[in-house]
């Protein structure tokens, strides 16, 4: 009997709420609601620093990295970022007045809205910069046009993660279902820590006279909500004074750490800088180098899935704190947004920020929204953007950069069940292996090696030939990290098998076994190749039916490397997922006909356990069982290829926390 799959379980039907727009007839309730009020300037100033860091983060590393020059960074890009600030600050803003007017709720307070701080590192790490280390090196680029190229493959992946993010109000309900909420916040808490909070912190100490001030300026406020003297921000005291210990304390230390020459010329640069639709760059890019963005697929989907999901779970934040708003068109403007920056030079997308609560209680309405709007696009569009990165050291921000990174990993475990930890905790896994894929070169170099990783690889790959080998450096760091940042996906799958095994929900844990088998063999994951001389991960499609076989020579299957390269498809570990995912098939089989692999009772020996952990427990699954009735009786709940996992309720905070993301 052919099985009918109904089409709405996949899309979901959008909140839109037509009520909200409707004019401001006699049916809504009449209260005054300002367009600007006290708490808006506390909120603008918490907002601002917090876009403020993004931007200086963003200045910093691609510079270093991605080889942008000032002009392409100051008249391109920053007003691109000030077309998508723009966009969502001044839809949110109106959107409360809105909502404010029919919901007659006077302290309604605006979605917090700006640049996506784990979308920066992941744009600028693992596809940006891997674009120009590629082709910097290739006389037929140079330096100048592989920064261009490295630009526009940003633009694109913006734009691609803003549809992503746009799509996310039609089927974001189905995917937080179908996915388990430890498995996408895993791989995000990877990324927060691993790529975000670590190489700050290192930072931190290595410019301590300046960065530690901040550093416990942010914790005080951040973690120890003390409010400082006049109601100011955290984030922005900690700018003041790093700005101003990095100025001064070279005059005790004699280590210079600003540069006036800087300020000086960027003081060149201040200038009308219209923002400049590039969108014959986004088709130029899309026509030549097509297989260049299928490469990246790997970074782009999961982080504008993430962020699609994040941005969900920030707008029940807002429902929580008595917000009102409506799911669909919040989404799809926070989509838009994204997608109006990599139209017009920005190559960073932005998002529905965390912390709502907290702008409500320091008496944020809707003017701090309009603010950090219009702030960013005058001092972006009238070119001073060089000016304030030439003022502000990174070390004034850094603190609050790491803070975001640890905020971002603590949500993963508070939003979770109890019993979900292993699987969060597993997922972090290859996003280790990605940092140590990254240090290992650079370690190499230091230490006088001349033919970089590939010899290693080699050698390891010849001992894996014979019996009983320990050896699993470097090969099978590399092959857990993965081109391309393939990374991601890779924490994402093995943290939802493994919540689902946690769960005794064996049948939908296969289901992403073949998931990760699949995503293996078409070259998302797993798969990477090294060239001779310097370490390169480079771009380079690693499908299944790519040969390097003689015969293919001519065909379109042939693909032609260097030398000596030395490629990993990752054929075994496709084959292992495979073999996982039956095996687990058979499992959920045997153990629905009763026959084997039932419930183990365990008995506690150790005294020591945690009651309050036991405790935390047992009230998750009782949640479950309220969600799920059937699973009270009837053990875990049957599931079929399709059946939603169940969506975990997040532990409600009524403690206002600081904005982050």
């Amino acid at each position: 009997m052919r099985r009918h799959v109904d089409a709405r379980r996949f899309i979901q039907p959008v909140d839109f709420d037509v009520s909200t727009f409707r004019r401001f007839d006699d049916s809504m309730k009449s209260i005054r609601y300002p367009l600007f009020c006290k708490g808006d300037l506390d909120g603008f100033f918490g907002l601002a620093v917090d876009n403020l860091v993004q931007v200086l983060v963003i200045a910093a590393l691609c510079k270093e990295l991605c080889g942008f020059s000032d002009t392409l960074l100051f008249t391109t890009v920053f007003p691109g970022i000030a077309v998508s600030l723009l966009v969502g600050n001044l839809f949110y803003a109106i959107q409360a007045h809105w909502v404010a007017r029919r919901d007659g709720n006077a302290t309604c307070t605006a979605l917090p809205y700006g640049i996506n701080t784990p979308s920066v590192f992941a744009y600028i790490l693992f596809i940006m910069a891997p674009v120009y280390a590629r082709y910097s090196g290739n006389p037929d680029f140079g330096p100048q046009r592989a920064a261009d190229l490295a630009w526009k493959v940003g633009l694109v992946a913006c734009i691609g993660s803003g549809v992503i993010e746009f799509l996310g109000a039609f089927i974001g309900g189905w995917i937080r279902r179908v996915t388990p909420r430890a498995a996408l916040l895993s791989a995000l808490a990877a990324i927060g820590i691993i790529f975000i909070a670590s190489p700050f912190a290192f930072q931190i100490f290595e410019r301590p006279l300046v960065a530690m001030v901040p550093l416990f300026i942010v914790l005080i406020g951040y973690f120890g909500h003390v409010r400082f003297p006049f109601g100011l921000p955290a984030g922005l005291v900690a700018v003041v004074i790093g700005t101003a210990l990095a100025w001064t304390v070279p005059l005790a230390v004699g280590t210079p750490i600003m540069d006036a020459d800087k300020v000086r010329a960027a003081a060149q640069l201040v200038a009308v800088h219209k923002p400049v639709l590039c969108w014959g760059d986004i088709v130029s890019l899309m026509t030549t180098d097509r297989n260049l963005l299928w490469s990246f697929l790997g970074v782009i989907v999961p982080m504008g899935l993430v962020n699609a999901i994040g941005s969900l779970q920030n707008i029940e934040s807002a429902e929580a704190a008595g917000d009102h708003y409506s799911t669909g068109i919040s989404m799809v403007v926070n989509g838009v947004g994204t997608i109006a920056a990599g139209l017009f030079g920005s190559c960073f997308p932005t998002t529905i920020y965390i912390g709502h609560p907290g702008w409500k209680a320091l008496g944020a309405r809707s003017g701090y929204s309009i603010l950090n709007g219009l702030f960013f696009t005058i001092a972006f569009t009238l070119g001073l953007g060089a000016l304030i990165v030439s003022v502000i050291p990174m070390e004034s921000g850094m603190a609050i950069v790491m803070y975001i990174g640890i905020i971002i990993a603590a949500q993963s475990y508070s939003a979770v069940p109890t019993r979900h930890y292993p699987a969060v905790a597993i997922g972090f896994f290859p996003a280790v292996a990605m940092m140590a894929v990254l240090l290992v070169p650079q370690i190499l170099t230091g230490s006088g090696a001349t033919g970089g990783i590939l010899p290693m690889l080699v050698a390891h790959g010849e001992k894996l030939k014979t019996a009983l080998t320990d050896s699993w450096w470097p090969i099978g760091v590399y092959s857990l990290a993965g081109a391309n940042s393939g990374f991601v996906i890779t924490g994402i799958i093995i943290s939802a098998a493994c919540a689902c095994l946690i769960d005794r929900r064996f049948r939908p844990a296969a289901i992403w076994c073949f998931i990760g088998a699949a995503m293996t063999l078409l070259g998302f994951q797993h798969a990477f190749r090294v060239e001779p001389g310097p370490f390169a991960l480079s771009p380079q499609e690693l499908l299944f039916y790519q040969r390097t076989e003689a015969y293919f020579a001519g065909t379109r299957f042939f693909v032609n490397f260097p030398e000596y390269t030395y490629l990993h498809r990752a054929y075994q570990i496709a084959g292992g997922y495979a073999l996982a995912g039956v095996m687990m098939w058979v499992m959920h089989a045997l153990r629905a006909r009763g026959r084997a692999f039932g419930d183990l009772a365990v008995e506690v020996h150790d005294m020591s356990i945690d009651v309050r952990a036991m405790t935390t427990d047992a009230h998750d699954r009782a949640s479950d069982v309220a969600t799920h009735p059937s699973r009270a009786s009837h053990g875990p709940e049957p599931d079929s290829p399709l059946a939603p996992l169940p969506v975990e309720p997040a532990a409600q905070k009524t403690e206002p926390q600081p904005p982050s993301l």
